[in-house]
């Protein structure tokens, strides 16, 4: 059946503090998907955030990100009094997220709450600890620990703790009572607006497709506290990190630095990691888009010590070996694969098999080849088509950017003009293509020029920070997406009352 979606973060919906939460605005996001008929809200993932703000980078692959706690509600739930939250400065512009602000400050709100959280304890917090215990205790001390050594990495703490010694583990546990405590209400809260929110958006016939990196940040509580399941010396220092090789975009290649899993251990245990990961992040969405998907097939290992990645090597990795653990274990996954790339035979192969839906990216189509697997003409049905992802430049900036003879095969293949709008037909591109699912981005929809990109791959700093604004969405546009989405045959056909944004305003009392 065919559908549309689209690709909206969590951090880039309005918000009165600084960056887009769970709360009153978010579903109003809702219902802007449900009123122009679309099928998916596409987020990118949404676990604690480290150093250079990237969702990629994660102090743990299964706890929430605090940032995306939302105040209001906390007011609402008398934890914070707005006062409170208008103490401090957010940042100077509403369209973008300042997360040194964030750092300064979010905290120290959250502190506050902590007292009022610890005088009243909700009944169900002490069940909320049991049975997320598997990841909460490691995850919740590793950033006691953290905040302890000023925000150092795990790799430069004392030799008892990093090698994980249980009498220096217990030691720890007792010294950092409270702020292990601090640190699981935070989880509470988030879970607890999330699963709010998720209702919310699936009781309106709207999925959630969440990411899951490939890999996990070196600097993680998943790597300190399954040091057995990465590729590390004896030291618990990396031997080799993640990357790609050098290509037409990257003369150096992409250095990222993430610890490799090593998968032989993996295998032997069956894939008992992984299998909590994918149980987890199944939870947590309806639908999980797997990044850099090829790196199951193999994957580009680079020496630690190397300072690009242009002297690597290829490995083979797990393939479908994984996969099928997986759906023995969990039952069938819905999955989408990013299959992005230089594609082998090996890779395609097992895209294939999995029978997992691809991506196709409409701005990859305009390299000035005749033939290319990303021209809609080339489509199977069974794919993801995107405008462009959150490392694409966005349609308008893509066009300003883009060599000359790319932007003119674009505007003649698509048809694309200036009255039209060349994000809308881009957009349109993929609307109109045979592809099951096409997803676009908000930043295309509201027409932003590179002002709106997401990420530049391989730079740090100045990314992550995009944000809507209210007036960026109105009567006429939710008329015009709905419009191309009927036409196209992507429309979901749903009886909508009329005062839903005021149902968005009540329906933050959890």
């Amino acid at each position: 059946m065919r559908s549309g979606g689209v690709l909206m973060h969590i951090s880039s919906l309005p918000s009165p503090y600084g960056i887009g939460t769970m709360g009153k605005e978010a579903r109003k996001f809702a219902n802007f998907l449900e009123k122009t008929g679309q099928k998916y809200w596409q987020i990118l993932p949404i676990c604690p955030t480290g150093y250079g703000d990237s969702p990629y980078q994660s102090f743990s692959s299964f706890a929430g990100n605090p940032y995306f706690i939302d105040l209001v509600t906390l007011c609402k739930e008398r934890l914070l009094k707005k006062e409170e939250c208008e103490m401090f400065s957010w940042g100077t512009s509403p369209r973008l997220v300042d997360y040194g602000a964030m750092y300064r400050y979010r905290f120290q709100l959250f502190k506050m709450a902590f007292k009022r959280f610890q005088k009243k304890t909700p009944e169900d917090f002490a069940a909320f600890c049991e049975n997320e215990a598997e990841w909460l205790e490691d995850y919740t001390l590793f950033m006691a620990l953290k905040a302890a050594h000023y925000g150092e990495s795990w790799f430069g703490w004392e030799d008892e703790i990093r090698f994980r010694e249980e009498s220096a583990l217990q030691a720890a546990r007792e010294k950092y009572a409270e702020d292990i405590a601090f640190y699981k209400m935070l989880q509470y809260l988030f879970f607890k607006q999330w699963r709010a929110l998720k209702k919310y958006v699936n009781d309106k016939g709207i999925e959630i497709i969440g990411d899951v990196p490939i890999y996990v940040a070196a600097d993680s509580a998943d790597v300190w506290a399954n040091p057995d399941q990465f590729y590390l010396n004896e030291d618990l220092k990396p031997i080799d990190v993640a990357g790609c090789p050098p290509d037409a975009f990257s003369q150096k290649g992409q250095l990222w630095g993430n610890p490799l899993f090593r998968w032989d251990v993996m295998e032997k245990d069956g894939y008992e990691w992984w299998t909590k990961r994918m149980k987890a992040m199944s939870e947590l969405y309806d639908v999980v888009r797997i990044d850099h998907f090829r790196g199951f097939d193999s994957y580009y290992a680079i020496p630690a010590s190397e300072e690009t990645a242009e002297n690597g090597e290829w490995r083979k990795g797990p393939g479908l070996a994984l996969f099928c653990t997986l759906e023995q274990k969990l039952g069938k996954l819905n999955i989408i694969v990013e299959d992005l790339g230089f594609l082998t035979p090996s890779v395609r192969q097992m895209v294939a098999e999995s029978g997992f839906p691809g991506m196709k990216i409409i701005q990859f189509a305009f390299d000035a080849r005749e033939d290319n697997d990303y021209l809609p003409h080339n489509y199977e049905r069974h794919c993801v088509v995107y405008t462009g992802t959150h490392d694409n430049d966005t349609a308008l900036g893509w066009m300003k950017t883009a060599p000359r003879p790319s932007v003119k095969q674009a505007i003649e293949y698509l048809n694309l003009t200036k009255d039209e709008g060349y994000n809308w037909g881009m957009m349109r591109g993929a609307w109109s293509s045979v592809a099951d699912l096409a997803i676009v981005t908000m930043q295309d929809i509201v027409g932003v020029s590179f002002e709106g990109r997401m990420n530049i791959p391989s730079t740090l700093g100045g990314n992550w920070k995009w944000r809507m604004t209210k007036d960026q969405v109105n009567t006429l546009l939710v008329k015009r997406v709905y419009r191309y989405m009927e036409m196209y045959g992507r429309a979901v056909k749903r009886e909508i009352e009329p005062d839903a944004d005021e149902e968005a305003d009540n329906s933050e009392e959890m």
